[in-house]
């Protein structure tokens, strides 16, 4: 049988749609088989250059990525940084996930909340401004240039938002970043940079911004500090971290330990103070660095004070309870006091089970009326586990001198609620904290309900305070003599 001209274009026609429909029925089962694969396990791509299987390796990828950065225009990095903070919004979910199952702190919902801080209030390039100074004698200007490779520690409790909020920054800046995260909380970490690299290329940068160790151990973190071609370092951990950090003979920008009081004074609005203290003490279950450890409040107030806590969801505990808390929490060596480190970030819950302890309901927060040399006040423990201690005399002198011992002079963070502006006054000068709140909770002197901008790596034993894009860049001076004013 012949067949038409316009018989066997309409079979060329619908063999072309056929086809065309199986190739996107396979694209549609890939995709979904894709994003099954994203939902369940992180996406490491092996044989990626920015992931590697040495420091050396890392460093010299993360050198190439910079130079090429340091040839783009600033519009053109602000579109990197654009991009990383869609993508890491996108992937908001997924990586607080993995997040929490990886290391098993705090809850998925708080991590959601500080990435997503993280991403939209890490200032950008909008944080470098340049001086020109005129006179006489000509025109000078100063500019904020970039290191150029940074190293970076960062730790299991704050391992999404760090990454996400220090790249962001060091970017921002015109830097690489080459980190060796905690091995506690590798995966995440890693699958963050992923997603921000993917996001770099996919505007237009390079992809080696970011770069990490396939496997990071303590020895690796040693192999970047000392490494030749690391201009900078960022260390976000530990006291232990940051003395080795110190001992490199570079410049170091350090996020260390802080065991931030609070001050309740009999001025406060008591409902509201013991609201916010509730809400920052069992934000995360409390292993942000920030986060109320220890109250000092007022005895004529301190019973209404823990009565409106246990409103607002906290859980006072008797002295015998506290015997069992401080076993199951806390380890002592050689007279000194430890966090069990099966405890941090867990919650209330979990903790008074654990402890033999009889609770009703699902407490957010535990409450341990304590004396000033208790451990729960002494040892930054990282856990729901809030310290009131009674200032007998209620004086704001004693009150302030008590919190002072407790805060240990890491100069990291500290609390006042009271309606006194002299006694604000006082506690804020006196403690000398890098962060001070007054009248919310502590987050909010991250910018978490509160006003400026927010960052993950408070540098305390460095004096930076809150880091932001300039923290990592250097000063640079063109002078220009002759006549260069205009007026």
């Amino acid at each position: 049988m012949s067949l038409s001209e316009q018989q066997i274009n309409q079979i060329v026609i619908d063999t072309i749609r056929s086809m065309r429909k199986d190739s996107e029925q396979k694209e549609s089962e890939k995709l979904t088989s894709d994003f099954m694969r994203l939902e369940l396990e992180p996406v490491i791509e092996e044989k990626s250059n920015w992931l590697c299987n040495t420091i050396d390796e890392a460093v010299a990828s993360a050198k190439a990525g910079q130079r090429i950065l340091s040839e783009m225009t600033l519009d053109q990095r602000d579109k990197l940084i654009y991009s990383m903070r869609r993508a890491a919004m996108d992937n908001v979910r997924y990586l607080s996930e993995l997040a929490y199952n990886e290391t098993g702190y705090g809850s998925i919902e708080h991590k959601i909340q500080k990435n997503t801080l993280a991403i939209e209030k890490t200032p950008g390039i909008e944080d470098l401004s340049a001086t020109a100074i005129t006179g006489d004698f000509g025109l000078t200007m100063v500019e904020l240039a970039p290191y150029g490779v940074i190293g970076a520690i960062t730790p299991s409790t704050n391992p999404t938002s760090t990454i996400i909020n220090n790249s962001i920054s060091m970017i921002a800046a015109g830097n690489s970043v080459v980190y060796n995260s905690h091995p506690g909380a590798n995966k995440c970490s890693v699958e963050t940079m992923r997603v921000l690299n993917e996001a770099i290329v996919a505007a237009g940068g390079p992809a080696t911004l970011i770069c990490s160790v396939k496997q990071p151990t303590a020895e690796s973190g040693q192999e970047l500090m000392d490494h030749k071609d690391v201009a900078l370092l960022t260390v976000t951990g530990g006291e232990g971290i940051v003395k080795v950090a110190m001992r490199s003979g570079k410049k170091v920008i350090a996020a260390g330990p802080g065991n931030p009081p609070v001050i309740v004074d009999d001025t406060a609005i008591l409902n509201q103070a013991a609201r916010d203290i509730v809400d920052g003490a069992s934000f995360e279950n409390n292993i942000l660095c920030v986060a109320e450890k220890e109250v000092f409040v007022y005895d004529n107030v301190a019973d209404r004070l823990m009565s409106e806590m246990e409103n607002n969801g906290a859980y006072k505990i008797s002295d015998d309870d506290i015997d069992k808390i401080v076993r199951t929490v806390l380890i002592q060596k050689n007279g000194d006091y430890y966090s069990n480190k099966n405890y941090i970030g867990k919650p209330a819950g979990f903790i008074l089970r654990e402890s033999g302890v009889s609770f009703s309901a699902d407490p957010r927060l535990i409450i341990a009326e304590v004396d000033e040399d208790h451990p729960f006040v002494k040892v930054e423990m990282l856990m729901p586990v809030l310290a009131i201690v009674r200032v007998k005399d209620n004086n704001i002198r004693t009150a302030v001198k008590m919190a002072l011992k407790a805060e240990a002079d890491c100069k990291h963070s500290a609390v006042i609620h009271s309606q006194d502006v002299s006694n604000l006054s006082l506690a804020a000068r006196v403690l000398n904290t890098s962060i001070f709140v007054k009248n919310a909770p502590s987050y909010a002197g991250l910018g978490f309900g509160g006003e400026g901008f927010t960052t993950l790596s408070i540098a305390t034993p460095t004096g930076e305070g809150l880091t932001s894009a300039r923290s990592f860049t250097r000063q640079r001076r063109c002078v220009m003599y002759g006549n260069f004013r205009i007026v």
